[in-house]
């Protein structure tokens, strides 16, 4: 019976719990927390997380001291996107247990997800001072570096997850990606490589090399990453995108319509594949099906300021210049420091102030 309330079988693992919650009274109070605790963390593996809350909540009404229940919990309220309630149950398990360096770096990642980063910074500091060997603390932290901006910071981070963990894949994909961010590109290629080796069957790491190959003007490298990536995840909305831009470099406006095609089935609420695929269009001569994808971009993000640029580019290609010209003023409302938006104005023989 104990020894079922930790089985690898789920199911068996629940029934195993609740015979030793069903003795009730004849089970010690700590016994009984001990097999809600246990059982919750069955119904978090099998994703029922309602069932999961309602079983940390029993544990801990019969031991109010237990932090890992307290963390336990927060872990599924933050699943069901319920952040305060997990944030709280971080914190009182913290309180309880000051040296929890789990409840640290799991409340650093809810803060991370909110964009509260200087929070997780502060909370992912804490559990790498507990647990200086925990990759994952190291690998958040850089995360939230990466997010602020701080580029050197976060490469910092992920080599200290490196050299803790030589093997972990993820850590090379994101140093390299915050190397492509400082341009150095060739060292984001040689990350991406080892990221490569170590799990062949990443999508994720393809596509960053893909992208890396694109930024060196590599179209050809690059459209072979971007073949793999798409051939192991045939769902990878952004790899589609990303070839589809590759072969738009090479002059292939047919293929890379068709990626874009891809993109946009995969991922209907993307104003960038829209605006992309209207550029293809419009390369091609076809301003009307240009004119219709800016519409589609703009419709999905009607702050798009180059979608406003690029449909005015087409209705002034079309010869429709007053359009293009309300075009234009669009983009340059929208972002003042537009300056492909004033040049086109110009070019219709109007100054960007003239009303």
């Amino acid at each position: 019976m104990y020894s079922d309330c930790t089985h690898a079988d789920l199911d068996r693992w629940i029934r195993g719990c609740t015979s030793v919650i069903e003795r009730g009274k004849r089970e010690s109070r700590k016994n009984r927390a001990i097999a809600y605790s246990n059982r919750g963390v069955a119904y978090w593996k099998k994703s029922e997380y309602d069932r999961a809350i309602a079983d940390y909540t029993e544990a801990i009404a019969l031991d109010p001291n237990d932090a890992i229940a307290y963390s336990n919990r927060g872990a599924a309220y933050k699943k069901k996107g319920e952040v305060d309630r997990a944030i709280a149950d971080y914190t009182k398990a913290i309180a309880l247990d000051p040296n929890y360096a789990n409840a640290y770096a799991n409340r650093g990642l809810v803060y991370y997800v909110e964009g509260n980063f200087d929070h997780a910074i502060a909370d992912f500091d804490e559990a790498i001072a507990l647990n200086p060997n925990d990759a994952i603390a190291y690998d958040s932290r850089g995360s939230a570096y990466r997010e602020k901006g701080d580029f050197d910071h976060a490469i910092a981070d992920y080599t200290k997850a490196i050299a803790v963990d030589p093997k972990y894949a993820r850590a090379y994909n994101k140093r390299g990606a915050a190397y492509r961010k400082k341009g150095e590109v060739d060292r984001a290629i040689a990350d991406f490589d080892i990221a490569i080796t170590l799990d062949p069957d990443d999508a994720i790491a393809y596509t960053l090399r893909g992208n890396a190959y694109y930024v060196k003007a590599e179209a050809v490298r690059a459209i072979a990453d971007y073949d793999k990536a798409i051939a192991l995840n045939p769902k990878d909305a952004v790899a589609y995108y990303n070839r589809g831009l590759a072969y738009r470099t090479k002059g292939e406006g047919d293929r890379a319509i068709a990626d874009f095609d891809k993109a946009i089935a995969l991922n209907p609420n993307g104003a960038i594949a829209y605006d992309s695929r209207g550029n293809a269009y419009r390369e091609k001569g076809d301003f009307d099906h240009a004119v219709d994808d800016f519409d589609k971009a703009i419709a999905v993000d009607p702050k798009y300021a180059r979608a406003h640029y690029n449909r005015g580019v087409a209705y002034a290609r079309k010869g429709d210049k007053e359009r293009a010209i309300a075009d234009f003023r669009k983009a340059l409302e929208i972002d003042p420091s537009y300056q492909n938006a004033k040049e086109g104005l110009k070019r219709l023989g109007v100054t960007p102030e003239q009303d």
